[in-house]
């Protein structure tokens, strides 16, 4: 990025140069998200939605594994290139891909083995069952596939080729979006039919990153040979992939804790929240991609100990964040029956789910302001306080709130959850803040 970005640009405008782009390839992984959902839906069998919500966990668990090796190694080649060690660069590349395979297909056996217990941990009842195993076994088959779809799309982005790693992720999700309809309706496959395509779908965008790595790339590799790496940056990849993992891990846990308290209350609640929290995901992807967008500048800033544009910059994205978080609620909050009513037109399920979605959305003024913290604590290099803040909202804090909530209230307790949680952890947020970056910033 060009000095002029940094210096001589309004920090507002300077900030969309960052954001927009990555708002964009946000809003691609959402259509990834949508597409199984919608379609599986538009059968308006309950059971076999319910069926496929119960294995989203098993799905942010390849994700969260695969960001190890994608983020992590993504992090130590962008020093890598910067330090101007070409070599280096290559053979973490070469060597988070060929691990990522490795515990892929590890990983891939242990699901198949034990896939009865698994499915029934995901809490399958009598009804949902058949349905949710369709869907995981094909995800336990895909389970390498899936998690190689998070390396290179993060790798050619070190290297400066985002148009690149856009072009990857757009093309699977076109074609899961395609394949969807067909395998699911048109061939009859069900819930199967919806992992099928997108199994398929994250290898078309794996195949077309290869083959840009190949042909285009000078500091990647996928060459077998340039595998081995020092274990200093072993070291390096894990200290930043593993806590970004932990992070998706207990949101799966959450997820699946829910699922279990909501069992009682019928399939159906369960198929709500499963459109639901696609729903929210929405506003949330589009916070993150505001949030993380003003991260090299915050870096910029904090490193030049220029705290004049990093106040404007911080009063800005505040404002600006908060701004849209208000705008999505509302729309949300006043269309939210037509939404549901967009992936399952049952009565039962507009209704129910019209309330969850409400009570998901209604704090997002507070997500977007932990986010931002959250991103000023990773830019300024207060990783104690990110990650304190990355486990709370939907870790931690959630988990404590579901509980006690469920044990007192029941139905209402687990569906309030989320919304009581991000009120603690905006509170958690601030007063980091105070301790860590406020003095130093606005002395």
């Amino acid at each position: 990025m060009e000095n002029t970005v940094f210096n001589e640009q309004k920090v507002s405008k300077a900030y969309f140069i960052l954001a927009v782009p990555l708002v964009l390839s946000m809003i691609v992984t959402l259509i990834y998200n949508l597409a199984d959902t919608f379609f599986v839906a538009q059968t308006a069998n309950t059971n076999l939605v319910a069926g496929v919500s119960l294995g989203m966990p098993v799905f942010t668990m390849l994700m969260a594994i695969g960001n190890i090796f994608g983020q992590g190694g993504a992090s130590l080649i962008s020093r890598l290139i910067g330090s101007k060690n070409y070599k280096g660069a290559r053979s973490v590349s070469s060597f988070c891909f060929y691990m990522t395979i490795l515990i892929g297909s590890i990983f891939a056996l242990i699901m198949i083995l034990f896939r009865n217990p698994i499915v029934m941990l995901l809490g399958a009842t009598p009804d949902t069952y058949d349905y949710a195993m369709s869907y995981y076994i094909y995800l336990s088959i895909g389970a390498p596939i899936i998690m190689l779809s998070f390396i290179h799309t993060n790798f050619l982005r070190s290297e400066g080729m985002s148009k690149e790693s856009m072009i990857g992720t757009v093309s699977g999700a076109v074609v899961n979006t395609i394949l969807d309809p067909i395998f699911i309706s048109g061939i009859g496959l069900g819930a199967a039919g919806a992992a099928i395509a997108s199994i398929i779908g994250y290898f078309v965008s794996v195949i077309y990153c290869v083959i840009v790595v190949k042909m285009k790339s000078q500091l990647l590799s996928v060459d077998v040979h340039e595998f081995l790496i020092p274990n200093s940056h072993v070291k390096q990849i894990f200290s930043i992939g593993i806590p970004a993992a932990i992070v998706n891990v207990m949101q799966s846990v959450s997820v699946i804790l829910m699922n279990h308290f909501l069992i009682e209350f019928g399939n159906e609640k369960i198929a709500a929240m499963g459109i639901v929290l696609k729903i929210s995901m929405i506003a949330l992807l589009l916070l993150t991609g505001l949030s993380f967008g003003g991260q090299p500048l915050f870096g910029y800033y904090y490193g030049a100990r220029d705290n004049d544009r990093m106040r404007k910059l911080i009063s800005f994205c505040a404002k600006f964040i908060s701004g849209v978080a208000l705008l999505v609620t509302a729309i949300i909050w006043f269309f939210s029956k037509w939404l549901i009513q967009i992936f399952m037109n049952t009565s039962s399920i507009v209704e129910e789910g019209s309330i969850m979605l409400r009570f998901q959305v209604i704090t997002m003024v507070f997500v977007g302001m932990i986010l931002l913290i959250t991103i000023l604590f990773q830019s300024t290099g207060k990783s104690k306080a990110s990650f304190i803040l990355s486990v709370s909202r939907q870790g931690l804090a959630f988990l404590v709130t579901l509980v006690i909530g469920y044990h007192f209230l029941g139905y209402m307790g687990i569906i309030c959850a989320q919304a009581v949680a991000d009120l603690l952890t905006m509170c958690l947020a601030l007063y980091l803040f105070k301790i860590n970056l406020y003095e130093e910033i606005y002395k």
